[in-house]
């Protein structure tokens, strides 16, 4: 019989995990699974019939990681299609050898890939689905029955993936990991991602990974009322604990088959297991869930907290209150190396008595270490009473420190956040220093309307929101704008509320950086740095990411030093912001190396040209 017929009239029993079994008969953690299949087959052949022999319906190939994004880095990217294939023989080979006592199938296990740390830039659609394929293509080859996508947290790339085995002919199982409240690391809701793997045309949705039985029954509970779809469970054995250099999982068998029951009442059809399962939990299932049939469900509509209708924008508050009315001027100081803030409150003093609106601080720019800024935007917001943007990185702090140090930073009246990826460790002065970069610039963003609507990263209530304008970070200098225009989209669509450019000494490039961005409706500060001299200038076209000055301003440049060299970049600065003034509403003036008294000088000028 068909999986999907046998599935409305029994629960199917899946496998538990590979690698953690694998791991246990002494593979190592830095070892690749997936090449096994090839060098080391007969261990993936006993696993495949330890869990058969346990009554498993449905075991999986050891193909999890098989793409090219994860083989590439290692040097097997050659072998996708081979590691593939095999791994789809070898279950195909122990379904054969463990005889026909009861329905058994074969799903082929694709995984998400694998994404550069730092990394903004997303391959398109049609690279990701092309990926998927491949690997899909190669599993058919083997004699795969149905493809289990599984432990993805992002849905696009899910929804890819589905796109990629539609033309083959086999059915799906869509899975994603959902973390303690019903939210994927990428912060889709329970609900949205099953109404989405349905239409994308998911035979079978499902959840794995991501937490125990506890949260996974909670996830199909919520499940069951937006989709009709078969419902497939796959929990982990509780959550690790590291003991004597080995990872253990404290849930037993016994718990673990309980919940499977309640996942049952819930209207799971497929219950396996995920990290930390052996065939001793599948065992147990096989015992409990003997003759049972999947419960009947009754869909619905229920609407969750993050799916309510967002509130109107407010107006614009803080150093943005006065945007449209007159210029809004921002300037960034570099927070001092040490703890001596001196210079930087005589700065940004001398700056809010020539009429500047907000003082940015960059996080370590440049991957170097500085005075942390969120302290130190609350001691010039106190002592200097201006209001302080500050720059976040996510380089330096993973997902649980970004939100706690976000979080702290509200409590201290911090309002304005610019989010960047950051600058990546290796390239500072801390050799020893490692890059986080748990989240990128988009992913931040959402992060922090996250915290604005009053919930954490998995959708928890933090009593308030934080109520901070956003700012996304936007670089006009690229050749090819479109792109980057697409990308503040992306960023606003995420909660951005502003953008600060890349400083600019084109005029051109202004213009069409403003007709690129004109639909996006929200305030874009171009930036401006005054040169200080040809060496200066030199330095910043050659080796700063981002910055473009063109030859003209090269010329200008040429042989000025010194006094001279500040004149002129003074002059090159006005200049462009004359000839832009009535085609921006404000600008983001960055002061070079912390020279308050040169952007004071440019404030001066743009206050002056508005009367």
């Amino acid at each position: 019989m068909h999986f999907l017929e046998l599935l409305t009239e029994q629960v199917l029993i899946g496998d538990g995990a590979i690698g953690t079994m694998l791991y246990g008969k002494g593979v190592g953690l830095d070892a690749n699974f997936e090449h096994l299949n090839l060098v080391r087959p007969q261990l993936v052949s006993e696993l495949h019939l330890e869990y058969l022999a346990a009554g498993a319906n449905l075991i999986e190939t050891n193909t999890f990681g098989a793409n090219v994004t994860k083989l590439q880095p290692i040097g097997l990217e050659k072998k996708v299609r081979e590691i593939n294939r095999r791994g789809a023989e070898l279950a195909r080979q122990a379904v054969a050898a463990a005889g026909n006592g009861y329905p058994r199938f074969v799903a082929g296990s694709i995984g998400p890939l694998a994404r550069l740390k730092g990394e903004e830039r997303e391959p398109d659609r049609e690279t990701v689905t092309a990926v998927f394929r491949e690997q899909a293509e190669a599993l058919a080859e083997g004699g795969v029955d149905l493809f289990i996508l599984e432990t993805f947290a992002d849905l696009g790339q899910l929804t890819c993936a589905l796109e990629a085995v539609k033309g083959i002919g086999l059915p799906a199982i869509a899975s994603m990991a959902y973390l303690e409240g019903g939210r994927t690391g990428g912060g889709v809701e329970v609900e949205t991602a099953g109404r989405a793997l349905a239409d994308a045309g998911a035979a079978m949705i499902g959840a794995n990974c991501g937490a125990g039985p506890l949260e996974v029954l909670r996830v199909v509970e919520r499940l069951a009322r937006v989709t009709d779809r078969p419902l497939a469970a796959f929990a982990n054995s509780g959550f690790p604990e590291y003991v004597d250099g080995r990872y253990l999982y404290r849930c037993t068998p016994d718990y673990f088959a309980e919940k499977a029951l309640e996942m049952v009442a819930a209207g799971a059809g497929l219950i396996g297991g995920c990290c930390g399962t052996t065939p001793d939990h599948i065992r147990r299932l096989a015992e409990r869930l003997a003759g049972m049939r999947p419960a009947p469900r009754r869909v619905g509509q229920p609407v969750r907290v993050s799916e309510l209708k967002p509130a109107e924008p407010a107006a614009a508050t803080g150093f943005l209150s006065s945007w449209g009315i007159r210029p809004v001027i921002t300037v960034e100081l570099d927070p001092p190396r040490g703890l001596d803030c001196g210079k930087i409150l005589a700065g940004a003093r001398l700056l809010k008595e020539a009429g500047a609106d907000a003082i940015n601080l960059a996080e370590n720019p440049l991957a170097r270490v500085r005075l942390g800024n969120i302290a130190l935007a609350s001691l010039i917001q106190r002592e200097v009473g201006i209001e302080v943007i500050v720059h976040i990185t996510c380089r330096d702090r993973n997902l649980l420190g970004l939100q706690s140090d976000l979080m702290g930073a509200s409590l201290l009246g911090i309002r304005s956040i610019l989010a960047v990826t950051g600058d990546p460790a290796r390239l500072g002065d801390q050799a020893a220093a490692s890059s986080v970069f748990d989240l990128n610039s988009f992913t931040l963003i959402k992060l922090l309307s996250d915290l604005n609507r009053g919930v954490n990263a998995l959708g928890h209530p933090i009593d308030h929101g934080t109520g901070f304008t956003i700012g996304a970070a936007f670089n006009p200098n690229s050749p090819k704008m479109e792109v980057q225009a697409a990308r503040l989209a992306k960023k606003v669509a995420n909660g951005a509320g502003f953008a600060q450019t890349q400083p600019l000494y084109d005029t051109e490039r202004v213009l069409a950086m403003l007709e690129a961005t004109r639909d996006l409706s929200i305030p874009l500060l171009p930036g401006i740095m005054p040169l200080v001299s040809e060496r200066n200038c030199e330095y910043l076209h050659n080796e700063v990411p981002g910055i473009v000055i063109p030859d003209r301003i090269r010329e200008r440049m040429h042989g000025k030093e010194k006094e001279a060299g500040v004149r002129e970049g003074l002059a090159i600065s006005r200049e462009l912001i004359d000839t832009i003034r009535g085609e921006v509403g404000g600008y983001y003036l960055i002061a070079p190396f912390g020279r308050a008294e040169i952007a004071a000088d440019l404030v001066r000028f743009i206050r002056e040209g508005q009367r």
